[in-house]
């Protein structure tokens, strides 16, 4: 009989790696457009060749997360909720939170490839082997017939879950429709996108245009007459009379209107069932929630721009809420999400996830969906980006089959990598290439502890 020593029969294990003794070496990044939006790809890399994928939330700087490099080099990258409590003083609310967010969902990448495992089992496992995905389709035309056919279009995709926009943005251009000081309205039809300046004047303009789109809702002294209520009563009948009446419909970008007019806009639409109310106003407005679901039937929802889990526990405890709506690129990334789904499960409200941006972000939040037991729902706004399925490699195709995304049981995010040709087909205006050095970043320093 032939003897084995230790040493030789762990020639013929499948160790991954030796998970004790990683190291984080490197953060590069490669900024994407058109996956749907503006969106910035990381990678973090290790001492043993592992290497863990994220993504900066659409519109949000890559700076955001290479400021964050100084802070982790040299760290095991397993060590996920130690460096994130690190850092996560250098996040926020909104597209601030997407450099911590990103960072930490690539750490969690990197754990799963060295245990072996997939992230959800690391977050205690499935409730559900498919998440199921909501179509977010932007209204391109003020009809209502026109944007249920493209809601149509979906359904006959195997989605059974939909959003579409009702608001501000329906209206603003029929006279009469809404009211507000003397010229506001005109610059809310400009719209806002950033654009690159050449003067300090262009400059100048451009911020004035940023200014006036990032007024608060009670501020803006914008409002639907009753001509425009009837006229987005209108348009969701129509949606209803294509659709029919049986398939979920959330309803978002109501516009930058008062609480009052939110209130109006809801009981409007009670009759048509919508699956919920998104962003009436501010998350941060907590009062102001609470009033708003005690005057409708509708349910109420918001949270892709709140960052971290106690600023959702308001929410949840004044009853201003039916459906939490936290983004991971923002909320602080995949073990921040799960806690905060089951803060809600306590209160009795349920967690759909906002995501628009490539599959990164999605495998991401799918890893949390199946582990969340209220989990509800997960965003899909790339319906119409043929080449988002080519970003990475290593996953099904298509990754959305018949409306829901089905977890492999791969390691970590179970993406194997990202598919450099199609990147450089889709880069930001400016940038030249794709996991360029970020050596500059390495000797970032500042005393950063937040109490003496």
């Amino acid at each position: 009989m032939t003897m084995t020593t230790p040493e030789a029969a762990l020639d013929r294990v499948n160790t991954h790696s030796r998970p004790s003794d990683l190291r984080i070496t490197d953060i590069r990044c490669a900024e994407v457009i058109g996956a749907p939006f503006r969106s910035c790809l990381i990678k973090i890399m290790t001492n043993q060749g592992i290497v863990g994928l994220g993504e900066v939330r659409d519109g949000a700087s890559k700076s955001f997360a290479l400021m964050l490099k100084c802070r982790l080099l040299g760290e095991n990258p397993c060590d996920v909720d130690r460096l994130f409590r690190r850092i996560k003083q250098f996040g926020g609310h909104g597209r601030q939170g997407g450099g911590v967010s990103a960072v930490e969902i690539a750490l969690w990448d990197i754990a799963g490839k060295a245990y072996g495992v997939p992230i959800y089992q690391m977050l205690g496992g499935k409730f559900r082997d498919r998440v199921r995905m909501y179509s977010d389709t932007d209204a391109s035309v003020p009809s209502g017939t026109e944007t249920g056919k493209r809601l149509k279009q979906r359904m006959d995709l195997g989605y059974t879950f939909l959003k579409m926009d009702l608001g501000l943005g329906q209206i603003m251009h029929v006279p009469g429709a809404a009211n507000g000081p003397t010229g506001v309205l005109d610059l809310y039809r400009t719209g806002y996108e950033w654009r690159e300046t050449k003067t300090l004047e262009e400059r100048r303009l451009q911020n004035a245009l940023y200014d006036v789109h990032n007024v608060r809702h009670p501020f803006t002294g914008l409002h639907f007459t009753e001509k425009g209520l009837d006229l987005l009563e209108q348009y969701m009948s129509e949606v209803r009379a294509v659709v029919g009446p049986e398939i979920p419909i959330a309803i978002d970008h109501l516009g930058h209107i008062s609480l009052n007019d939110g209130i109006r806009l809801a009981r409007r639409i009670e009759k048509y069932d919508p699956a919920w109310l998104e962003d009436v106003i501010p998350w941060q407005y907590t009062d102001q929630y609470e009033r708003l679901a005690k005057s409708t039937t509708v349910p109420i929802c918001t949270g892709e721009d709140i960052y971290l889990k106690e600023d959702f526990l308001p929410l949840l405890a004044c009853g201003g809420v039916s459906v939490i709506h936290p983004d991971l690129l923002t909320s602080g990334g995949i073990l921040e999400t799960k806690k905060i789904g089951d803060a809600a499960y306590d209160h009795g409200v349920a967690m759909a996830i906002h995501m628009a941006e490539s599959p990164v972000a999605a495998m991401a939040a799918a890893h949390v969906a199946v582990a969340t037991e209220n989990f509800l729902a997960l965003e899909q706004h790339a319906v119409d980006v043929p080449w988002w399925d080519d970003i990475c490699t290593g996953l099904p195709k298509p990754l959305v089959r018949d409306g829901h995304i089905t977890v492999p049981d791969k390691p970590g995010l179970g993406i194997d990598d990202i598919d450099d040709d199609v990147i450089r087909e889709h880069l930001q205006p400016g940038v030249k290439d794709i996991w360029e050095s970020t050596d500059q970043w390495d000797g970032e320093w500042s005393w950063d502890r937040t109490w003496s």
